[in-house]
């Protein structure tokens, strides 16, 4: 395996090599406030064990981190009730869009897996049991400033008033999960919490700095605090590897080869177990809804690091 002295100068070498890229991909625009940024962008973060931030291109710029947010909440959300949060969604790749009707139909209201839009919602429902929805984002906000350290962190309103206003598929996908009584709360707070966790702003660095407890068994470091178990930390990262990129998964294990969650915002939050959590940014997204220019980063860095879990 590649030697860590050679990561500063992957990371640059890399940043600069996306930057003459011309082949973006598309911003999500079917969310109008993430419609509207520059596509030009690229940042990318890689957090070692130590907790020293390796950096190059936008990595301090905030940027909506859309389904990135999921990991967060699936972590909160075992935290609340373990294992029986799988009666209520599964574990398996989706093979289909991130907001498909049509498979959750099939499947009589139960989500495929956490990552994919309704898994969210139902995980969104599990946090907000027994709290009103500004205590349940609460919760959500307080655990991601607690693993990224660092209390600036916030919700971007403008995104949220967004998402709210354009969510009509989002609220199909709810409605039809409360008819077959997958969803505890009304259908409005789900939603409420939902939009609100997803319009999350951070920077790379921050979020692969919130990463570490999945990158290091549970733990900030080897020798950090305990966050979740090991076994926990396992699990969350295979359902990463497998279902993290939605109908692109399989392409992203194939050529990346490590766990990792990407959002409509264009962020990849990635995990090397043992060795290090990344983030890579650029807003153009690929047909999947993954980051173009952010997925052949990953690919680059993790060939050149001999970081694949599958080996070099």
């Amino acid at each position: 395996m590649a030697a860590l002295d050679g990561l500063e100068q992957a990371v640059a070498e890399i940043s600069a090599e996306m930057s003459g890229q011309t082949d973006r991909g598309k911003v999500a625009d079917y969310i109008p406030q993430l419609g509207g940024v520059n596509p030009d962008q690229f940042g990318l973060a890689v957090v070692l064990a130590d907790g020293r931030a390796i950096c190059g291109g936008d990595a301090d710029t905030a940027f909506s981190i859309q389904s990135i947010s999921k990991v967060f909440t699936l972590t909160l959300a075992l935290g609340k009730i373990g294992d029986s949060l799988w009666r209520r969604v599964g574990r398996e790749p989706s093979g289909n869009p991130f907001n498909s009707i049509v498979q959750l139909e099939y499947e009589h209201g139960k989500p495929r897996n956490p990552f994919i839009n309704a898994g969210a919602l139902a995980l969104a429902d599990v946090i907000l049991s027994g709290h009103r929805p500004r205590e349940a984002l609460g919760e959500i906000l307080r655990f991601i400033r607690h693993v990224a350290d660092d209390d600036g962190i916030s919700i971007d309103q403008g995104v949220a008033i967004s998402e709210q206003e354009t969510g009509f598929r989002n609220a199909a996908l709810a409605n039809y999960m409360r008819s077959y009584a997958m969803l505890d709360n009304p259908v409005e707070f789900v939603l409420g919490v939902y939009f609100h966790h997803c319009a999350i702003a951070m920077s790379c660095r921050q979020l692969a700095m919130a990463a570490r407890y999945l990158a290091f068994s549970g733990r900030h470091g080897p020798d950090g605090r305990t966050v979740i178990s090991p076994e926990r930390a396992r699990r969350i990262n295979a359902i990463m590897l497998t279902c993290g990129h939605y109908d692109g998964s399989g392409d992203f294990a194939f050529r990346v080869g490590i766990p990792g969650k990407s959002g409509v915002g264009g962020g990849i939050l990635a995990v090397v177990p043992g060795r290090a959590s990344v983030c890579v940014w650029s807003p153009g997204l690929d047909d999947n809804g993954n980051s173009r220019l952010g997925k052949i980063a990953l690919e680059r860095l993790s060939r050149r690091m001999g970081w694949s879990v599958f080996g070099a």
